[in-house]
């Protein structure tokens, strides 16, 4: 089948609407952002129970966690070190950009309230002082919890005490504390408070 002049003129320009990001060398923040949907959701809103939300997290929290991935010695993950390792430091700030400007949309998920009660007790006297309001801060770069998939901080949180991933000192000797006055109960009523915030 033969094609008219006419018709291979509005393919080609079609193909070069669909990609003018290319002409520029680097994509647009969003089609960068869009390429972390499947796992993390459409504008960094996680669907997932073991993925975090992106959405609100400051922009150095990004940056520095995507940096961390891209180190061998970096921080411990089963894939986000193979993904990261595929971006540009352009490419991570143009998403980190992206990110910090979405609306953190709090995940739905089933909570125990009596148990989100003690957490909110916990929190305030040991987590309150780096993961600011309830943990829905973002000013703090230590990223946002409030709101976060409860089997995603539970993962994050054996990652952190079984040691393949480096605990801050201060955030060690908090969780030390905790885990002397109430053991593991004690983490349980943490994650459910931050489960349950909206």
């Amino acid at each position: 089948m033969k094609l008219n002049k006419k018709v291979l003129g509005l393919i080609v320009l079609g193909g070069l609407a669909v990609s003018g990001n290319s002409w520029s060398g680097t994509a647009s923040a969003l089609d960068l952002a869009n390429t972390c949907a499947g796992c993390h959701g459409v504008d960094g809103s996680s669907v997932g129970p073991a993925t975090p939300s992106l959405a609100g997290i400051s922009s150095e929290y990004f940056t520095e966690t995507m940096a961390s991935y891209k180190d061998p010695e970096g921080r411990y993950s089963t894939i986000m070190s193979r993904i990261a390792k595929g971006y540009t430091d352009e490419e991570i700030n143009l998403m980190a950009g992206y990110f910090s400007k979405q609306k953190m949309i709090p995940a739905a998920q089933d909570f125990d309230a009596k148990q989100a009660k003690a957490g909110a007790k916990l929190h305030k006297k040991y987590c309150e002082k780096c993961h600011e309001d309830g943990g829905r801060s973002s000013e703090d770069d230590a990223g946002i919890l409030a709101g976060q998939w409860m089997e995603y901080m539970q993962f994050t949180m054996d990652d952190f005490t079984n040691g393949r991933r480096d605990m801050p000192k201060k955030m060690k000797k908090k969780v030390q504390k905790l885990e002397k006055a109430k053991g593991a109960a004690g983490m349980t009523q943490l994650m459910h408070f931050y489960g349950s915030q909206k």
